[in-house]
């Protein structure tokens, strides 16, 4: 039975899903009822902490020597990802202890860094789901006036396979994928999931004594950093795509002490705007950012036009290079830069250095300079060219 919730994105209708943890609260639901009762559920149901119901048929519920055992099939809607389709089965035995316990097993990954919401060497299920298998649970023990103590185990066929796809590699999470889900829905195209990842990857490097990162939003700035000769300084590189502005706001909340962001004039250059989310559905003022420096940099009428009419940052750059303005525009762009990061970034000590795949290096702020100088390091831009 799908699960049929939806939400619009864009100009499109999209089909929500439900997390690994509301399938592993389902799947211990239904293992505890069987174990209690010796009846299989034909169907199981919750109320997610987002306030959805979602009902599902189990794909078997069986019982195994002195314990019921449960599976759920994932279901990420429209929001196709690694797990999606994934068995996640519940393992539910009695036991002398009192309350319930929860443990994971073969298919869940095990936390080997800090800074995760789970503790180094506990399984990769987060507080969250860990209370919704719990309320599941204790749901069923008080229809039946069951005063029991249970241990859950959760499992994930093929697991530790599916967690190569995933980020768990990065951030420190071996053996399997995690049972995650903070509303216990799966919104696709979902702007949370890559918010969250990009605070988990910062709070894991700030948990290690991290106090100094590298911000990179894509692949082009990561693969500048690495063959600029940056990354050599064992500086942590963090990856936080388009939310700028949210990562300074959580390097600072983890308490780094200065970064640096590193990245494609087309995109940095937003920053100027004062615009610190870059994707182009919220803002694309690249041209018209050129376009206003320029006419602060005594830019003819002509050139200005041409400008606004540039299809990308580095025709801009083209255009101000063949009038002997490219200098002059770019200090004046990254002076600008330089104030909003200020304003963002408040105590922590913040600067950005800009790249076109192009122009290799284009110039950094007064901010960034201070940071590298504050790092130690002796940096060559002549390094850093086009590939």
């Amino acid at each position: 039975m799908a699960f049929e919730h939806y939400v619009v994105s864009g100009q499109r209708k999209l089909r929500c899903g439900y997390t690994t943890g509301t399938c592993a609260a389902l799947a211990s639901a239904g293992a505890a009822q069987l174990l209690l009762t010796g009846r299989a559920p034909e169907t199981l149901r919750l109320k997610t902490p987002a306030g959805l119901t979602v009902e599902v048929e189990p794909e078997y519920c069986s019982l195994r020597g002195d314990a019921a055992v449960c599976a759920v099939r994932k279901d990420g809607g429209d929001d196709v990802d690694a797990t999606d389709g994934c068995l996640i089965v519940a393992e539910v035995r009695c036991t002398e202890e009192p309350g319930i316990t929860i443990t994971g097993g073969a298919g869940v990954g095990r936390v080997t860094k800090p800074g995760l919401d789970q503790p180094v060497g506990a399984y990769a299920i987060n507080s969250a789901p860990r209370r919704q298998i719990a309320e599941a649970i204790k749901a069923v023990l008080a229809v039946l006036n069951e005063k029991s103590g249970l241990i859950v185990t959760i499992t994930v066929p093929g697991g530790a396979e599916l967690a190569k796809k995933t980020f768990n590699p990065q951030l420190g999470i071996e053996g399997g994928i995690s049972i995650l889900g903070t509303s216990g829905i799966v919104e696709p195209m979902s702007e949370r999931a890559i918010v969250e990842t990009i605070r988990l990857n910062i709070r894991q490097a700030a948990a290690e004594g991290r106090e100094k990162l590298i911000l990179a939003p894509g692949n082009y700035a990561l693969a500048f950093v690495k063959e600029s000769g940056l990354s050599a300084a064992g500086i942590s590189v963090i990856k936080v795509s388009n939310f700028i502005g949210d990562a300074f706001d959580m390097a600072a909340a983890e308490g780094v002490r200065s970064v640096l962001l590193v990245g494609h004039i087309g995109k940095l250059v937003k920053l100027a705007g004062g615009i610190m989310n870059t994707h182009s559905r919220t803002a694309d003022c690249r041209a018209e950012l050129f376009t206003a420096h320029a006419a602060l940099c005594g830019a003819d009428s002509a050139l200005l036009h041409a400008l606004m009419a540039a299809p990308t940052a580095d025709a801009c750059l083209a255009l101000l290079t063949e009038a002997g303005l490219r200098e002059r525009v770019l200090a004046s762009l990254l002076g600008a830069i330089g104030r909003q990061i200020k304003k963002r970034a408040g105590n922590m000590r913040a600067g950005a250095l800009v790249f076109s795949n192009q122009y290799g290096f284009l110039g950094m702020t007064q901010s960034a300079e201070e940071v590298l100088e504050e790092w130690c390091i002796s940096w060559e831009p002549d390094r850093a060219r086009p590939t």
